[in-house]
């Protein structure tokens, strides 16, 4: 694990940018950045396990007394087959004696930047046919909630992103997220095997001051959709 010292600038979207492309990287500043699959000695330490009850992959980093969880799902936007969102589920578990804070810290697929949903009801979602907010989602009709994948408990969206949840000692919190697809180009492949979004998912969350970052194969996605 490799600690990124003080004003270090982490860029998910390099490559891309480096390309040409037209891509806003993802950046962030801060003390520390953990990365999974990264360990050192002096660092977080990465692990992978099966959900007991589903068989699914969990990535876990955990650091001094904190430990973080990821698991990575989608599902099929209904209007558009061909897109999807894309959501994960963060576990942060505090078994320090002080609170911790934890914040929103940025999502990509493919290097292209993401933006949180705007959670809306879906009376007021449906009535308004998406007019203003094509991006927009009821979550009380995602199946990704209903089917107990993804936590109502928190969710960062749109309205809530720049908000800081609090994990206290010795307790702890899960959080959602979701987003929609951001890429132009056709995001699923299907086979025998079966479907999965294409492409590479990096997120972040800052937790106690520390940058946790989760990299996804798109390939190791859970579909939590009818």
């Amino acid at each position: 694990m490799k600690l990124a010292f003080m004003f270090m600038l982490v860029v998910f979207a390099l490559v891309p940018a480096l390309l040409g492309q037209d891509v806003e990287p993802i950046k962030v500043e801060a003390i520390r950045v953990f990365v999974w699959g990264q360990d050192s000695p002096a660092g977080a330490i990465s692990s992978t396990i099966e959900d007991p009850l589903t068989g699914n992959a969990i990535r876990k980093l955990s650091y001094g007394g904190v430990e973080v969880s990821s698991r990575l799902g989608f599902e099929r936007i209904a209007a558009e087959q061909s897109r999807i969102f894309l959501n994960y589920s963060t576990t942060i578990v505090n078994d320090t004696p002080a609170p911790l804070s934890v914040r929103y810290g940025g999502i990509s697929v493919d290097g292209h930047a993401a933006a949180l949903l705007p959670f809306i009801p879906g009376a007021l979602y449906h009535g308004q046919k998406r007019k203003g907010a094509p991006n927009a989602a009821p979550l009380e009709e995602m199946s990704c909630f209903s089917s107990g994948f993804l936590s109502h408990d928190h969710v960062f969206s749109e309205s809530s992103a720049s908000q800081a949840l609090t994990v206290a000692s010795q307790e702890a919190l899960t959080v959602s997220t979701v987003i929609r697809d951001p890429r132009r180009y056709h995001s699923v492949l299907c086979s025998a095997e079966g479907c999965y979004p294409t492409g590479t998912v990096r997120y972040y969350l800052t937790v106690g001051g520390q940058d946790y970052v989760f990299i996804w194969p798109g390939r190791a996605a859970v579909y939590c959709g009818k």
